[in-house]
This record gives C-alpha cells, structure tokens and sequence, in this order.
C-alpha cells in the first residue's frame, strides 16, 4: 500500500450538516516506518495538520494513532489514541474529530477491495479487529449468494442455463434467477441484477454471455469485502453509497418474501426503525456500508446454543472417527452390516410376520392335502385343492383383520402388560394392511378358482364322473353356469367381492387422501367419507361370510362348517369395544377455549370428563354431530396429564375438519393484545352466548401411541414435522410438569385401570426439534415454548425450532433476516418469527450433527427418538439411529408415528 496516493470523496462519506470542509492531503502517500505494517499520511485543512498512522495488516487495516502537527511536522499537543479526539475543554478539538471521522470513513470506503474490517466503538477507541479469532467467524460465512443450492455446479451449469434460456443471444432479466439457480427466488434475483448492471453502467434489461460471466464472478467470490459491496450496491439503488430508512424496509420485505416471511413483511417498517436506531443513533437518515458491516459482524449472543454439536469436546472428535466409513472393507462387510442393523430394527415385526405367514400356508397345505384325498379332485382336479386351501385361510385372516383395530384392547394390554416387549403394537394399522393384502390374495385365488375353473370342469364332466357329486350338487346335474351364480353360495360369494373391492380400492391413500384433480369425475366419490362408510361396509360382509360359510356344495356335516368357529371370539370382542366407546362417548365435553391459528389449525380446549386418565402421547377420538353424527377422527392430546382440562390441535386437511372449523369459527372473535391466533372465544369463565352456539363434541380414548412410552427413556429426542408435534408438545409439557414437582415418581395409568400406580420417571434430559414450513405454525403453541423457558431454569428442556422456508444462514437471501433476529433477540429478548424467547434456525436441522450432540452429552444412556409427521423423514431418522446405537455408547431407540 506504500507509495499509493489517498484520495478521499466527501461526498461518500458521512458528515454533519455544518461542516463542509475539504481535506486536502498534506503527503498524499502513504509512508511505512521501521519495518513494521506501519503506515502514516498527513491531512491539511487551513492552519490545521492532521497525521494518522494505520497498521496494515493483510486483510485489515487498523488506526494506530491520530495526532495533530504543525506544519514542521512536530506534536501538537499529545497523541490521540484511535478515535479520543473530543476534549471536553477543547473546541477545537471537537471539529478535528468530526474531520477525523470523515477521513476514517473515506479510507475505509476507497479501500473497501484490501481491506475487511470491522468498527467498533467502545470507551471512543477505534481498534483493528482480528476477524480471524473473533465471535464473528460465523457471520463471515453469511452473505453467500452462491451456495449448496445455488450455482454449486460453478460457471458451466450456468452457461448450459444460459444456452438454454437465451433468446437471440442474450439473457433477459426475468431469468437470470433460474441461469444461475436461484429458483423460487425471482424478485430477488432481479435486484442482485439489477445492483450488478448499475455498479456497470448496464442499463438494457437483457445479458450477454459475458456480461453474464462478469456478473458470475462477482457472485462467486468468496471474499468477504466483496459479498458485502455486492450486498450493499443491491439495497443502495441510487447508488449514493448511503442506505436510507426505505431503502431499509425495501430490501427487508423483499427478503421476507424471498423467504415466505409474510408476518414480518407487514411488520416491515417496525423492523426498518429497530436496524435504524441500531446503526443510526444520531437520527442522519442514513446508513453506510461500515454500519452494515458492523452488524453483521457482531458477534451472535447465542453462538454456542445456536450450535448443534460441541466442538471444543474431545470425545465428540473421537466419535467423529468412529463414525467415519471404514473404506478397507469390501462391500461384502457393509451388506453385512446393513442385514444386521435391519434384523436389530425390525426382530419383532420379522417374527410376528413370520408366524403369520406360517400360520396362512399351513393351513393352506392341511386342506389342499385334504381335498387332494376326495373324490371331488377327480374331476376339479387341482382347481378345488387351491379354492378350499384359500378359503381356509381367508376364514382365518377374515377373524384376524379385526384384533389391530380393537384400540381398547391394545391399549389396556400394551399399558397394563409387558407383551410390547415383543409384539409391535406400534404397528397395529400397518399389520392390518397386511391383512387385508393376504384376504385380497385369498379372494382372488379362491373365487378365481371356482369361477374359471371349478364350476366349468363340473359341466363338462361325464356321468359316470359326476355319480360320486350328486349328494353334493343333486341327483340332476347343474344345467349351466348360472345355476352356480343364483344359489345362495354363488351369489353371497359375488356380492362379497364386489363389497371388499369397492372397500380396498377407497382406502388406499390416493383416494382417500383426495388426490384426485378436480376435473376427474370420482373426485366426489372418494375422500375420508367415502373410506368410512364404504369400510363399515363389513357389517354387510361378514353377515354374508357367516352365510356363505353355511351353506357349502362338499360339506353337510355342521362341525366341518368352520366360518362361524373363527370369527365368533374377534366378531364378539370387537362388537363389545364398540359397545364400549357407545357409552364411554354418550356424554358431550364442555369447551372451554378456541383458537383458530395460521396454517389452518383450530386449537379445541375442553373439559376433562370424570376419570377420564391418559398418557402425554396417547390419542382420543372426536365426533361432531353438527358436522356428521356417524363420523369420528382421531388426533393427538396436546394438553399434559397434570393439566385440568384435555386439548387438541386439529389441521384442516379435508372435508370434516374444515366443516368443525367453520362451525367454530362463527363463534369467535379477533384477539386481542397478547393473545395469539387469528380467532379466539375464552368461555372458561362461564356460560355465555356464544357457548350456546358452539356445537357439542364428543370423545372416546384415550388410545395407545408409539408416543407414551416416553418415561421408560433417560433422555428424549423430540422431533415433530408440522401439525406432527402435537403428541410431543404433551410430552414437554409433561416432562415440565415433573420438573416443577422437583421429579417426582407419581405417573397416571390410563383410563380402566381404577387407580393411580407409582412408576419411577425417568426422564431427566429432553430435547425438542420442531421443522414447519409456515412462520404461522410457532403461533399454535407459543405459550408452551414460554412457560418452559420461564420454568425451565436448570436447562432440562432444550427447544429447537426451525422454519424450512427460510434459506439456510450463510445464504444472501436470508442474510437480512439472521441480522434481524440476532438484533430483535439481544434488545427484546424476543424471536422475531415464533415471539418467544426460543430462537428459531433457519432451514432444516442437520440431524447427524443433532443425533452427534446428543450421542456426545449423553454417553452411557438410553435415548428414546420419537418422531411424528410426514414419512420423509423416517428412513432417515432410523438409520441414525441404528449407526449411533451401534457406533457408539449411547443407545438410541427409534418410535414413528405417521399423519
């Protein structure tokens, strides 16, 4: 830098209104002495000589000292240590300093390319800042415009885009976000385009290809200096080299809408005052590219919460070594691996599957062997053995389909035994989906092989061949097919086909989910009614097996018509739970609360019924006749056990719940302030008007979940995707429950067991990861967020939460908003998404480094992962908890439960 001349713009820089005076350099070079990165120069204004020393360092540039002389080049009076010019006692004094801080400005701004460095001021000392070493490491990382997800593929993915978007040769401005993959980011790209061409006097609205190349170089450079200019010219529109307050809130909302912020887009201009009265203090009007650095260099308040994974541990290197994949073994050892850690997973649904399995061909054999003996298979021949072999085993899956559904009894049992030590009642639904694929398969191979098969080849059968049939079918051969179909047999067999088609066909998700477009014409066919009533449906079905199972062609003796003797037992527990859930459910829960929040969810809290006991994740069900009399949807408890009332959150995903959200809705009223949702109603305090027009609700449960078998676990790992985290936010509650009893032992079984049992809790760490889409979403449970940070003061709970339509901290797009939230939290101790004092990450967890941390903290321990939402995550989630389990001492149990 020795042997440069410094020239100094006033105009770009900052001055106060009354002093307009010009700086002319004395010595316009910059001189270095005694062979340090010393460097001095001179400043004259009238009879006035200003000398500054700066220490120049490779990536910074430090005021060393700042001292007046006269023109011989003596002090005059002493040194002034960084930026102490102000002598209280000195008028002059004070307008050197005002002259001194435009010199400091102007030498920072012309030297923007060498030198990255940060202001602070503390005690009125400017120093040099060692970024290096310094708690802004992790803000340096930010203002990426080129990222994992952005022109990762470097400069040739972006020339293949440009070949592919040009028109005529040239680029046009719409798409210069999709050339260099900033999709779903298109008005932001237009600005960093628009910055860019202005920086180069480019006024068209179109790119060449080098025009788009020089552009990309600028974009992928990965100095600091360099992003910040870039970021800097792209909110200076007028390139003034000042930011103004609506410059501010421009480039705010167009982040928050870059990043489907849309509550902090309109809370815009309140934000816009926050960063102004930050980096403005003295109310200019205006801010400099020195002030945004220093904000974004900041050093975040919360740097070592905000990490996922303890860095300066050495057990979390050694388990970074264990971790890694050993490249020496063959591929041999690693499907080795994978069959052992899937055997370890699955052990109890591979041995249930397997005696089921053993169960349907053996009985399949035993009457293939049977009827392989009688006369019939001389002329059915092998067609008889395979319809026989698959009626027996669809009289027994027929029995079976009906135990994953007796909830109650599952319930009691998994509760009230130790039977789920082998048996995965987590899996109830699922089992009974295999149930229904092995009737499916027993239909198709038993009505398939009397249709197509039996009956014809008894037609065409000689008369000395039918003799042995005639006290089967009478002393008169059946005249024709039809005859086969109008007998009671045949048509009891077609009309069950037809039934148990139409039931399978409507519960497969894609209908009843309603994914059909609106055009198709079954659209109105399908949804959750059409599977509810199509699937009771069975009443009708089983009458008509009972029927069809009595009345057989080859089997007179009543002891040999078995139908009946397997469906008897499942046939009368099932009628009894549903008889069960008629009386438990005949009283109607007086509501309490409503709130109608964004994202569409409708928070219903309720009284609790007299004995009504449950388990933080269990799940009841909920009828409302004003929406349909016969239909009931399950959801998940959101209150605690220890909480006097029950609550839940309902997501409007269909017909029924948008109907119970209607219905409430009209009953309720605007918030008010410090109140959250977009609707409330508060009927707690008694009966008003608007309790007489809320709709009367009914429940039954609760019911067994993957989720309640928290307590058995000495650390928790809470992880919900959306609407997913209702079960777990009853588990946090309760965990906070304990802890404000100072851990007690007391636990509540569930409802039957007419007692309160002891059982020890042995919880003493949980950690809470909460992923949604919607900034909205933190609205549906933030006083639970604030009352575990208001009671949680030994750091049990530890909450995380993150909003995936935020791009992730590093990226230019969300650089603003990080800056937002780190400066909202420091002065208001408040999350400027979810208005508590949880912060919330930006982007999706990195859930090894999560399951790292936890491993890490918790050497030795049992670790129950409790997931719930969307399926997309669990094949993850489980196979993190298998490595763990196994390379590590930490033990991780994985438990799912799917929406």
């Amino acid at each position: 830098m020795a042997g440069t001349e410094v020239a100094y713009d006033p105009d770009s820089s900052r001055r106060s209104q009354d002093d307009t005076a010009t700086l002319i350099p004395h010595s316009g070079n910059l001189e270095e002495s005694s062979g340090r990165g010393v460097k001095t120069t001179r400043f004259k204004d009238d009879d006035e000589v200003v000398e500054i020393t700066l220490d120049v360092q490779r990536d910074s540039v430090g005021i060393e000292d700042v001292r007046a002389v006269d023109d011989s080049g003596s002090g005059h009076g002493g040194g002034f240590d960084g930026l102490s010019l102000v002598s209280p006692s000195s008028s002059r004094s004070g307008k050197l300093a005002s002259k001194l801080r435009q010199v400091t400005n102007g030498l920072k701004l012309k030297n923007s390319s060498n030198k990255p460095q940060q202001s602070q001021v503390g005690k009125n000392v400017r120093k040099r800042l060692d970024r290096s070493k310094s708690g802004a490491v992790v803000a340096l990382k930010g203002l990426q415009f080129v990222t994992a997800k952005v022109g990762h593929d470097g400069w040739a993915a972006v020339e293949k885009g440009f070949n592919q978007l040009q028109v005529d040769g040239v680029l046009l401005r719409s798409r210069f976000g999709k050339c260099i993959g900033m999709d779903g980011s298109d008005e932001f790209a237009m600005q960093v385009f628009d910055s860019l061409a202005r920086k180069r006097g480019i006024v068209k609205q179109v790119l060449t290809k080098d025009e788009l190349k020089d552009f990309w170089n600028q974009l992928s450079d990965q100095g600091f200096d360099n992003r910040l200019r870039t970021f800097f010219d792209m909110v200076d529109k007028n390139a003034d080299g000042r930011i103004t307050a609506e410059e501010v809130k421009e480039i705010i909302t167009l982040s928050a809408s870059a990043n489907k912020l849309y509550k902090l887009k309109e809370r815009a201009e309140e934000y816009t005052a926050l960063i102004m009265e930050e980096l403005d203090p003295t109310n200019l009007g205006y801010i400099e590219l020195e002030d945004l650095e220093a904000l974004l260099l900041q050093s975040p308040s919360q740097a070592a919460s905000r990490s996922t994974i303890t860095h300066s541990s050495k057990l979390s290197k050694a388990l970074s070594m264990r971790l890694a994949t050993n490249e020496d073994k063959g591929p041999f050892y690693h499907y080795w691996q994978e069959f052992l850690y899937f055997l370890e997973e699955n052990w109890k649904r591979i041995w249930v599957m397997t005696l089921w399995l053993s169960i349907c061909i053996g009985l399949f054999v035993w009457k293939f062997i049977q009827y392989r003996h009688r006369a019939v298979f001389d002329i059915m021949g092998y067609c008889v053995t395979t319809a026989k072999g698959a009626a027996e085993t669809l009289k027994f899956n027929m029995a079976l389909v009906l135990l994953p559904v007796c909830r109650n009894t599952i319930t009691w049992i998994r509760s009230k035994t130790k039977i789920g030590a082998v048996v995965p009642f987590n899996d109830n639904i699922n089992f009974h989906k295999v149930i229904a694929a092995g009737v499916a398969v027993g239909v198709a191979l038993h009505a398939g092989a009397h249709l197509t098969c039996d009956f014809p080849r008894l037609l065409r059968a000689s008369d000395a061949a039918y003799e042995p049939m005639k006290p089967f079918f009478g002393e008169k051969r059946p005249p024709n097919y039809w005859w086969f179909v109008k007998g009671t047999e045949g048509w009891t067999g077609v009309v069950m086909v037809i039934l148990m088609s139409i039931a399978f066909l409507l519960a497969q998700p894609w209908f009843r989910r309603n994914r059909l477009k609106d055009s198709n014409p079954l659209k109105k066919m399908t949804g959750f009614n059409a599977f509810w009533f199509t699937h009771h449906l069975f009443v009708i079905v089983y009458t008509l097996l009972v029927v069809h199972g009595i009345c057989l062609y080859l089997s007179r003796k009543w002891y040999k018509k078995t139908t009946w003797m397997y469906l008897a037992v499942p046939v009368l527990l099932y009628v009894s739970e549903r008889v069960i859930r008629l009386f438990r459910s005949h009283d109607a829960v007086r509501i309490q609360k409503v709130a109608v929040y964004p994202g569409n969810v409708l928070a219903l809290y309720m009284s609790k019924p007299p004995g009504f006991r449950y388990r933080s994740g269990q799940y009841i069900f909920i009828n409302c006749r004003a929406v349909s009399p016969y239909e009931w949807h399950p959801f998940s408890i959101t209150s605690a056990p220890g909480d006097d009332y029950l609550s839940v959150h309902i997501r409007t995903r269909g017909d029924w719940t948008s109907r119970l959200r209607t219905v409430f809705s009209e009953a309720c009223r605007p918030p008010t302030d410090g109140e959250s949702g977009l609707l409330r109603a508060d009927l707690s305090k008694g009966i008003t008007e608007s309790n007489a027009r809320f709709p009367k609700l009914l429940i039954d449960g609760p019911y067994g979940a993957p989720a309640q078998d928290y307590r058995e676990y000495d650390v928790l790992l809470l992880v919900g995707l959306g609407i997913g985290a209702t079960p777990l936010i009853s588990i946090v509650k309760d965990v906070l429950n304990h802890i404000q009893q100072g851990g007690s032992v007391a636990g509540t079984e569930p409802e039957g067991s007419g007692r309160t049992k002891k059982r020890p809790f042995m919880t003493k760490r949980a950690y809470f990861y909460w992923v949604t889409r919607e900034e909205g979403s933190f609205e549906w449970f933030r006083g639970v967020m604030n009352e575990v940070a208001e009671k949680d003061k030994d750091g049990v709970i530890e909450l995380h939460n993150h909003c995936s339509s935020v791009y992730e901290e590093g990226d230019a797009r969300s650089a603003l908003i990080v800056m937002l939230q780190e400066l909202q939290h420091a002065k208001k101790g408040v999350d400027i998404l979810s208005g508590t004092s949880v912060k919330t990450h930006f982007a999706r967890p990195n859930w090894r480094k999560v399951f790292k941390h936890v491993a890490v903290n918790h050497d030795n321990q049992r670790v129950g992962v409790f997931y719930c939402g969307e399926p997309v995550l669990v094949p993850q989630l489980r196979q993190l908890s298998a490595d763990f389990t196994h390379k590590t001492n930490t033990r991780f149990e994985f438990h799912k439960e799917n929406f």
